[in-house]
């Protein structure tokens, strides 16, 4: 008899659960991601001039961009991280401009890192779009630093 009541209780149980998770509700987790992905450039909060970007390395050692949506609506995992970091790296070499090689890449759930050297604020410039023109990156973080050759 107690087992018999035992599975009844299992059986609700896992009904109820079952009911739970597959409910949907009226406005899908990635339906504002969705409505993000237009057009890259018209979300890009701020601009990207060379000038721009050398006061601000100047005083703060850093480049930030982002894209004008909430950081809350990009889900991602470790593969998803991975997935970004190696198609930005791609990015970067088919770029004759810029050297692949002396550009780290980091990404952890869409917030990229760019670190090592460049020659120039152009490529800093360049390094940045690149990255944030890339799926399911949604804030750039350059700590690039200009060397002169």
């Amino acid at each position: 008899m107690k087992a018999f009541i035992g599975f009844i209780l299992g059986l609700v149980v896992g009904v109820a659960a079952h009911a739970f998770l597959t409910q949907t509700s009226s406005r899908p987790a990635t339906a504002g991601a969705r409505e993000g992905t237009t057009d890259v450039r018209q979300t890009i909060k701020e601009t990207f001039e060379p000038a721009t970007i050398k006061d601000e390395l100047a005083k703060t050692g850093k480049v930030i961009r982002e894209k004008a949506r909430k950081a809350g609506e990009v889900v991602a995992d470790a593969t998803a991280n991975a997935r970004t970091t190696a198609s930005i790296k791609t990015k970067l070499v088919e770029d004759r401009g810029l050297s692949a090689f002396k550009i780290d890449v980091d990404t952890t759930d869409g917030v990229v890192t760019l670190s090592g050297t460049v020659g120039s604020y152009e490529e800093i410039d360049r390094a940045i779009k690149l990255a944030l023109e890339t799926d399911g990156v949604y804030r750039v973080i350059s700590t690039l630093q200009v060397k002169n050759k």
